[in-house]
């Protein structure tokens, strides 16, 4: 009986992931408009998260949607006390754009989206794989 592998590379996730963050980038530099830049971007980095996960994790875990939307949504919170001037970074504009300086609870409604997305997309993966 062939052992299934709960970690592992998976292709299809990977070149999700790939996408998902060319997708990103290119909001970070054209995006002129806010919906697209910080509603579209915030619901698109919650499918990113979870391809990444899903990259390197082979078993299926299907509250995971959910797992990353609590991680966007703690990490939104923690925007409120300005992570860059409390670890002394903020001086370096790479590490205070990936640590965010601004709470915005409209974020955190964004971040459901994506999660309603990854929802949507595993139960439709389902019902294709079993019929």
């Amino acid at each position: 009986m062939k052992k299934h592998r709960t970690f592992g590379i998976t292709g299809f996730f990977m070149l999700g992931s790939i996408i998902l963050l060319a997708v990103e980038i290119l909001i970070a530099l054209y995006a002129k408009d806010n919906f697209i830049r910080t509603f579209v971007g915030d619901v698109i980095v919650v499918m990113l998260i979870y391809s990444v996960i899903r990259t390197f994790v082979k078993k299926y875990i299907r509250l995971l949607p959910f797992w990353v939307f609590i991680f966007a949504a703690a990490y939104e919170c923690l925007q409120m006390f300005n992570l860059p001037l409390l670890l002394g970074v903020s001086d370096n504009r790479i590490l205070t754009i990936i640590l965010g300086t601004t709470f915005d609870v409209l974020d955190i409604f964004a971040y459901f989206g994506g999660m309603v997305v990854l929802f949507t997309c595993q139960f439709f993966g389902e019902k294709r794989r079993k019929g």
